[in-house]
């Protein structure tokens, strides 16, 4: 193995190192999820599972009004949730149009061209157009 002469260590070049690693840490404690998990216990919301160390990563930041954007500083938007359950939470047909925004879920988006229950309604009703 060969062995590099000592030298004296480059004390800009680690100044630089060391000023690039505090700006890195201040704009991390300011991301929302940073707030949220000093603000908050560090349990599910929803499963009540509690989190320390390496699981932490499983825990979630919920936007609770679906707005990603709306992120005020005391927390009021925000419930920690695990993975799993912020998974469910999203997972909902209810949650889902929220969260997109989108009416297609709602059963009268004809862009697909196709629409299996078309013709349902209509087998239903009597005579005089109502309901049998």
């Amino acid at each position: 193995m060969r062995r590099l002469p000592n030298k004296e260590p480059d004390r800009e070049r680690m100044a630089k190192l060391l000023a690039n690693i505090r700006k890195e840490t201040a704009e991390k404690a300011n991301t929302y999820r940073e707030l949220a998990l000093k603000l908050f216990p560090h349990i599910c919301g929803r499963c009540g599972k509690a989190f320390a160390g390496k699981s932490m990563g499983e825990l979630t930041v919920h936007h609770k009004d679906g707005d990603h954007m709306n992120n005020p500083r005391d927390g009021s938007n925000w419930e920690l949730l695990c993975v799993k359950c912020h998974e469910n939470e999203h997972g909902t047909l209810e949650q889902r149009m929220d969260y997109e925004g989108a009416a297609s879920h709602k059963g009268n988006d004809e862009s697909l061209g196709f629409q299996a229950f078309g013709g349902l309604k209509d087998l239903f009703k009597g005579d005089a157009g109502e309901p049998k």
